[in-house]
């Protein structure tokens, strides 16, 4: 599986998010979200924090939203030129869409 990933993340590495290549690269962080099963993460508001009361199941599913965002937000400006990078630093994957 980490083969797999790597060489799909290479499709990312090809050409840097400089702006006028957004479709193009979208497209292809899209296909590498959704190999690795983090697509839902720039598709979905960043969910609420269930609190400490909440039942177990909810708080997982929050740290795991939370922690696959972390991913995919630094995979992402990873993939994109100084400048966008700076102008993006402070957003979540969601809101660099």
């Amino acid at each position: 599986m980490a083969n797999n990933t790597i060489s799909l993340r290479s499709l990312l590495e090809k050409e840097k998010l400089n702006g006028i290549n957004f479709l193009d690269w979208f497209h292809n962080l899209r296909i590498v979200l959704k190999q690795e099963r983090k697509e839902y993460v720039i598709e979905e508001v960043v969910p609420n924090d269930p609190g400490p009361n909440a039942p177990r199941a909810d708080k997982d599913k929050f740290k795991k939203h939370m922690n696959d965002m972390l991913d995919v937000g630094c995979l992402m400006l990873s993939t994109m030129t100084p400048e966008l990078q700076k102008q993006h630093e402070d957003m979540v994957a969601y809101e660099m869409i």
